[in-house]
């Protein structure tokens, strides 16, 4: 199951809301809405650090004014969580049953295109 996307801050466990995104060439740290897509060289953050990012000395922010909600559930989502609910109802597997005949361990048998031989005592 897909888990929805995190702040890129360290230890921050919290969810992303905005993507920042550094335009170097005119010393400007953008942040906006969530990406549809995480984007190399972007990063995710949540409410509490879109909100107080600073950026270096003579670099501008452009900050989104609205507010930043979590993206909504996509169908992707729905089909994971949908298959996750499956995959738990199933009844685990049973154990082979032991052989009720005669156990020899030297049993010569086949295996696909091998064949085991026993060792010889």
């Amino acid at each position: 199951m897909r888990s929805p996307r995190r702040c890129s801050r360290n230890g921050c466990p919290r969810q992303a809301v905005a993507t920042l995104t550094y335009v170097y060439n005119e010393s400007t740290a953008v942040v906006g809405p969530l990406a549809a897509f995480a984007e190399p060289h972007t990063y995710d953050l949540c409410e509490p650090h879109a909100r107080s990012l600073t950026a270096p000395r003579g670099w501008d922010v452009v900050r989104h004014e609205g507010e930043f909600e979590p993206p909504p559930p996509t169908t992707d989502d729905l089909v994971a969580l949908a298959e996750a609910v499956r995959e738990a109802a199933r009844p685990a597997p049973r154990p082979p049953e032991p052989d009720q005949g005669h156990e020899n361990p030297h049993q010569t048998g086949r295996r696909g295109h091998l064949r085991v031989i026993p060792p010889n005592h």
